[in-house]
């Protein structure tokens, strides 16, 4: 899969040449020559090829709207695998982090890792019926204990 570009590098006022464009993305000529073959607008079929800074903006926002995907509310995305996926077993941990808000947290069916999702605690209602949810206890902060750590030297 091919790296995504930032769009906001090409400026829309100017007209970049194929090793321009190359340099501006830390890419070979090569490469540009191949997203040019894949849909990237020239000016003109003249040479030296020139392609407009607004074309190539647009073609890499373009790009990134196609390779996005949404999410429904029992999925995580998996920045490994890069798609959204239900966690293994159907089965999630629900770990509060304020008041409204808190993080899903579920095993990857695919690759087994870890995949996160933030949502508000008020969208649990909602999941619950496709996902099994367990609440966990967040941790407390060392000072909120009422224990004494074990290797501590004080009485």
């Amino acid at each position: 899969m091919a790296k995504l570009q930032n769009p906001n590098r090409a400026k829309i006022h100017r007209s970049y040449s194929v090793e321009e464009i190359a340099m501006l993305y830390s890419v070979h000529k090569n490469t540009v020559r191949q997203w040019i073959k894949s849909g990237l607008p020239m000016i003109d079929q003249n040479r030296p090829i020139l392609i407009s800074g607004a074309d190539l903006r647009l073609y890499w926002q373009n790009k990134r709207v196609s390779r996005k995907s949404k999410c429904q509310p029992y999925e995580i995305y998996c920045v490994r695998c890069r798609i959204p996926q239900r966690p293994a077993g159907n089965m999630a941990d629900f770990e509060p982090r304020n008041g409204d808000t808190g993080r899903l947290i579920g095993l990857c069916p695919d690759c087994g890792g870890i995949i996160n999702k933030f949502i508000k605690g008020t969208r649990l209602d909602a999941i619950r019926g496709q996902l099994d949810i367990t609440h966990t206890k967040t941790l407390e902060h060392i000072n909120d204990s009422f224990k004494p750590l074990v290797n501590s030297d004080f009485n």
